[in-house]
C-alpha cells in the first residue's frame, strides 16, 4: 500500500464548532497534516466546552478534572496538531504569515467580514502564498446572508425546506435529528478542496473554495422534485410511508420497527407472497406500480396489520426469503457498533489521549476505502496548544526566546 492520499499536504485549520472541524477531520484522516489554530484568550475551539466530558472517571455531564476532554473535541480533534494564536493580536500577523507561507490549504468558517477585519482574508493570504487553496464554510456563502450572516444548523434546516419534507402532512415542521446542515457542507468543502488542489498542480495557482450550508442542504432538497410532486397532487410530506413508491416506508412489528422498500413490481409481488397473499400480485389494485400508488393506503394497511403482530426476526426472514429489501430500525448506539462498519473502520473507538478507552465511545471514521492507500483517525485529540513547541520551534524555526516573547504578550 502507498501512503495516505493527502500525505505531505499541510492544512491550516481556523475552524471551530462542527461544520469546519468535520471538514478538517476528514482531511486529517486522508493524511494531511492539520494544524489547528485556536484562540488562547477564549479557551480554544468552542466544542472544547460541550458536555459531556470524558476523563479518568469515565463519562460525566460536567468537567471534573483539568484533563477532562469534551466528547465533541475527543471526536473532532483527532489526528490534528493544536497551536494557540490570538488572531486579534496585531503581533499574530507575522506568525500567521509564517504558518500559511508553505501550507497547501487553509480552512475557515468565520462569519462573512471577519477574515477582512482580522487581516486574513483570501486576498491577503493569496499575496503570501498564491498556490494555497483557501476554503470557506459559512451559513450563506462568502457574500453573507440574512441578518448577521451567522447560521446554526436548525436555521439552515428551516430555510432549506428539509423540515417540511418529513413528518405527517397535518403536523408542524420536523427537525432532522442529525445536524445535517452542519455535516453536509463540510463534505462538499472537502470535495472542493481536493479538486482545487488537483487544479493547482496544473496551474500553479490556488483559489477560493466557497461552500454555504444553506446551498449545500438546499441542493439536496432539490435532488427530489418536491415541487413537481406538489404540482401533480402527490403529497410532499407523507410521514412514515411513501405512497408514490408503495409499498415503501416504516412499519411497526411486535417488538420494534422495520424499513420496507419495495417500489418495483418484483419487490412488491415478493411482499405479497411473504405475507401469504400471493394472489394479490395479479389483482388490478396491486399488479403495477401506478395501480399500487393509487391503492397505497389500502396496501400499506394490509402489510401493516400482518407485521404488527409478528416479531421482527420472523418478518425480516419472510421478506428476505422473497428477495425484498427490508431492515430493522436500529437505535444509534446499536448502529454505530455494527461489526461491518467497525471492521471497515467507518466507525472507530474513541480514546482519551491520557487515560485511553475509559468509556465505551464510538466516533466517525473515514468512510472511504482505498485499494492502494491508507486512511485513519488513529491519533487522539490534542490538548489546547499541545503542539506549540513542535509547530513553532521545529517546523517554523522560532527560537525559545521568540516563543517566550509571544507567550508573554498573549499572542500564543
Amino acid at each position: 500500500m502507498t501512503d495516505q492520499p493527502l500525505a505531505g499536504r499541510t492544512v491550516i485549520d481556523l475552524t471551530t464548532a462542527l461544520a469546519g472541524p468535520y471538514a478538517t477531520l476528514l482531511l486529517a484522516g486522508l493524511g494531511a497534516t492539520v494544524i489547528k489554530v485556536e484562540n488562547p484568550a477564549t479557551g480554544g475551539d468552542s466544542s472544547r466546552n460541550n458536555a459531556p466530558y470524558v476523563g479518568r472517571d469515565g463519562l460525566n455531564l460536567a468537567r471534573r478534572h483539568d484533563d477532562d476532554l469534551s466528547v465533541s473535541m475527543l471526536l473532532r480533534g483527532r489526528n490534528k496538531l493544536s497551536v494557540t494564536l490570538d488572531l486579534k493580536n496585531p503581533r499574530s500577523r507575522a506568525v500567521f504569515t509564517d504558518l500559511v507561507r508553505d501550507a497547501d490549504v487553509l480552512v475557515e468558517n468565520y462569519s462573512p467580514g471577519v477574515t477582512d477585519r482580522l487581516g486574513i482574508s483570501y486576498e491577503r493570504v493569496r499575496e503570501i502564498n498564491p498556490r494555497l487553496v483557501y476554503t470557506s464554510i459559512s451559513g450563506f456563502g462568502a457574500q453573507g446572508g440574512p441578518g448577521s450572516g451567522k447560521a446554526m444548523d436548525s436555521i439552515i434546516q428551516a430555510l432549506s425546506g428539509v423540515m417540511m419534507t418529513a413528518g405527517e402532512p397535518d403536523e408542524g415542521p420536523v427537525r432532522f435529528g442529525l445536524p445535517i446542515g452542519d455535516l453536509l457542507a463540510p463534505l462538499f468543502a472537502v470535495v472542493g478542496t481536493v479538486s482545487a488542489l488537483l487544479q493547482a498542480e496544473h496551474t500553479g495557482e490556488g483559489q477560493h473554495v466557497d461552500v454555504s450550508m444553506l446551498g449545500a442542504l438546499t441542493s439536496l432538497v432539490a435532488c427530489e422534485p418536491f415541487d413537481a410532486f406538489d404540482a401533480v397532487g402527490l403529497p410532499q410530506r407523507t410521514g412514515s410511508m411513501v405512497p408514490r413508491l408503495a409499498p415503501f416506508g416504516i412499519l411497526p412489528a411486535a417488538d420494534g420497527h422495520l424499513a420496507l422498500c419495495a417500489p418495483t413490481d418484483a419487490f412488491a409481488h415478493g411482499v405479497l407472497r411473504a405475507i401469504g397473499r400471493p394472489e394479490l400480485a395479479e389483482d388490478d389494485r396491486y399488479r403495477t406500480r401506478d395501480q399500487r400508488v393509487r391503492a397505497a393506503d389500502e396496501l400499506h394497511a394490509l402489510i401493516r396489520e400482518w407485521c404488527r403482530v409478528r416479531p421482527l426476526a420472523e418478518i425480516l426472514a419472510a421478506f428476505t426469503a422473497e428477495g425484498v429489501p427490508a431492515a430493522e430500525v436500529r437505535e444509534p448506539r446499536e448502529a454505530v457498533r455494527d461489526p461491518l462498519v467497525l471492521a471497515r473502520e467507518e466507525v472507530v473507538p474513541l480514546r482519551h489521549p491520557r487515560h485511553g478507552a475509559v468509556a465505551d465511545l464510538a466516533g466517525t471514521g473515514v468512510p472511504i476505502r482505498f485499494s492502494a492507500a491508507r486512511v485513519a483517525l488513529d491519533r487522539p485529540a490534542p490538548a489546547l496548544g499541545e503542539h506549540n513547541e513542535h509547530v513553532y520551534r521545529e517546523l517554523l524555526g522560532y527560537t525559545e526566546q521568540q516563543l517566550a516573547d509571544l507567550a508573554a504578550e498573549a499572542v500564543i
